[in-house]
């Protein structure tokens, strides 16, 4: 695929949402495409950038065996983009500060008549990191896609909602109640307006962990939807002392088991452990050793593998329980992992 052949026409539609309104898709539904973006600042990754931009392509050439791949990149640079991620990934110029697409990228819902794209205002989560370009990534794509553009009440992050498809959706509250985001604005109004804005129904906060890392504990490390109803959750390794994430997870199991989903159902609710710290090949003190960073494609689910062979097999098998009919498809991100994000992160899916 070259530069050129960039185009906005859509696969197939879904069915349209009933009545007026929208509808905020589940990952599991068919995509047009994957979006990600070209890291692009060395002053941001400390003389690593060469290597993190290695995981990026590798993760990117994955994808685009079972999907089409965009990849942003600032034009300066687009034709280095070019040649790593080769002729199966499609590069555009567009200027991007950094890789976390899932953030900064709209998310894409229907309604009557296509796919629209909510902006979310990002702000550098809570003006935590300059990110100009970033910032108008979502006016600019959807611009170039000829996407419809709406711009939300408030400030969020795609990797801060998590949704089943059918109305539900699972946000940290320490990503968005959150002075540094949305000043002066209670959970109670932020759920109308998610509500207004994603097309959902009902919203159900889950605590998370505020100012322990630069997200403010997005929802897509922590609990995953794999069906309505059904959720994979982060768990601590075995044995690890508690601390604030493990204690996040506890919380979100016991919200989870006495809550309802917008359909009136129980939620099953999976353990997913993470690696031995121990035997995994990365490290730094931001690094996300969470197999809930996944991401779920056209015919495959992308996985993270952190080198402890046992951890990195279970998870795979969790997830083809729960994805019977796509390929289950490891791949090591330690240096994006070591960047405090994951693949899910650093992927965003547009819906068909």
């Amino acid at each position: 695929m070259s530069r050129g052949s960039f185009s906005p026409t859509l696969a197939p539609p879904l069915p349209e949402p009933t009545g007026v309104g929208r509808r905020f898709g589940a990952e599991w539904e068919p995509h047009t495409r994957t979006f990600m973006s070209w890291p692009a600042r060395d002053d941001v990754w400390d003389g690593y950038l060469d290597d993190v931009r290695w995981n990026i392509a590798e993760l990117a050439r994955a994808i685009a065996y079972h999907e089409a791949v965009v990849m942003l990149a600032r034009p300066e640079q687009a034709d280095a983009a070019q040649r790593a991620c080769g002729t199966g990934v499609q590069v555009i110029p567009l200027p991007v500060d950094d890789l976390w697409a899932r953030d900064t990228i709209p998310v894409f819902v229907r309604e009557t008549g296509g796919v629209v794209g909510v902006d979310l205002n990002f702000n550098g989560w809570g003006a935590k990191q300059p990110h100009g370009d970033d910032a108008l990534v979502g006016r600019e794509l959807l611009s170039r896609c000829r996407i419809p553009r709406t711009r939300a009440p408030f400030v969020a992050e795609g990797g801060a909602l998590e949704t089943d498809g059918e109305g539900t959706l699972l946000v940290t509250a320490s990503s968005m109640v959150n002075e540094n985001r949305n000043p002066g604005k209670s959970r109670e109004v932020l759920a109308a307006e998610l509500c207004d804005t994603l097309g959902v129904e009902q919203v159900i906060w889950l605590d998370g962990v505020r100012g322990e890392d630069v997200t403010d504990a997005h929802v897509d490390c922590l609990v995953r939807f794999v069906a309505p109803g059904v959720v994979l959750l982060d768990t601590a390794f075995p044995g690890a002392p508690a601390d604030s994430w493990s204690r996040s997870s506890d919380q979100a199991r016991q919200l989870l088991a006495e809550a309802t989903d917008a359909r009136g159902r129980r939620f099953e609710v999976i353990d997913l452990p993470q690696p031995d710290p121990a035997v995994i090949t990365g490290d730094g003190a931001e690094f996300v050793a969470s197999y809930a960073n996944f991401y779920i494609a056209n015919g495959a689910v992308f996985v993270p593998r952190f080198g402890d062979r046992k951890a990195d097999e279970r998870a795979r098998a969790i997830l083809k329980e729960h994805f019977t009919d796509r390929d289950i498809v490891p791949v090591s991100v330690d240096e994006i992992a070591a960047g405090g994000g994951g693949i899910h992160c650093a992927t965003h899916d547009q819906p068909a």
